[in-house]
């Protein structure tokens, strides 16, 4: 295409891509991991809040089982996301403890790998992977080294909300970890943190009645710990994944894409094709 005002030649592409079911190396319709980083654009995903954590998720997903699968491309394609994930928590001071887990789970498997060298588990050549563990190493540090800056607002504060409206915002947190560093803000908030519903209810999100069952605590005074049961549920069980956006598949013609993106659908209704796909399902969409 060409650019009617610089007169410059630019290439359009479509931020959709064709996934064939059941597709393989040699059908028509195949495509790589490498292939969907670039075609989805999860580099510009990672700026929208609704997205970011289902890329994290996904990341963290291959860092835990995918790597040996990756082409050089997809490396490349891999890393440069993940740097500018790294970026964007510098410079926003959200999401640490988040992207602190993903860089260690990636440590820990190259670790693995790296030791296995000779056996070709990783594409490409193994002083570019040591490199890779140096730069992430280099990340952590940076990561441990923020200094949270308190901001200079001094009107209302959480704290100067109505209890049933901090109680009521705290029933918005999906994670007990982030309820109980809240609980060590002020003593107050550690009361609430402590409050029996707000963890039933946390447990009750996450994990299903017969899981629960299986692992019941009770207090001193005989009534469920529900605070002890949720982390003891996290041991054992996976928690329920929610994200605000994620990669929707076309049941009817398969292609791939971000929710509210256009693609050629010759659906009547193509709304009522798409579905939704967890991390792990797109994932899944590329193992043959």
């Amino acid at each position: 295409m060409l650019n009617s005002k610089t007169k410059t030649q630019y290439f359009h592409q479509e931020k959709w891509i064709y996934v064939h079911k059941g597709s393989t190396k040699e059908r028509h319709g195949y495509c790589t991991l490498g292939e969907a980083f670039n075609r989805l654009d999860f580099s510009t995903a990672i700026l929208d809040s609704r997205r970011f954590n289902y890329v994290v998720r996904l990341l963290e997903l291959i860092a835990k089982s995918q790597l040996t699968s990756l082409s050089g491309i997809a490396q490349k394609n891999f890393m440069n996301i993940l740097e500018k994930v790294v970026l964007k928590v510098l410079e926003d001071q959200q999401n640490i403890r988040l992207i602190r887990e993903l860089l260690q789970t990636l440590y820990t498997s190259l670790c693995t790998l790296v030791q296995r060298v000779g056996k070709s588990v990783l594409v490409g050549n193994i002083n570019m992977w040591v490199y890779r563990m140096e730069t992430i190493l280099h990340w952590q540090q940076q990561l441990n080294n923020i200094q949270i800056t308190r901001p200079a607002f001094k009107g209302l504060t959480f704290t100067d909300l109505p209890l049933c409206l901090q109680l009521n915002i705290m029933q918005r947190l999906s994670d007990g970890r982030d309820l109980v560093s809240l609980g060590q803000v002020a003593p107050d908030l550690h009361v609430l943190s402590e409050d029996r519903l707000l963890w039933k209810k946390l447990c009750q999100y996450h994990f299903s009645e017969r899981q629960i069952r299986k692992r019941l605590i009770l207090s001193d005074k005989g009534q469920l710990d529900w605070k002890k049961m949720y982390f003891k549920l996290v041991r054992c069980y996976p928690r329920k994944e929610q994200y605000g956006d994620t990669l929707q598949l076309c049941r009817h013609c398969h292609i791939l894409s971000w929710k509210g993106t256009d693609h050629p659908c010759t659906a009547n209704n193509p709304e009522s094709c798409s579905v939704s796909l967890s991390p792990q399902d797109f994932i899944n969409l590329f193992k043959f």
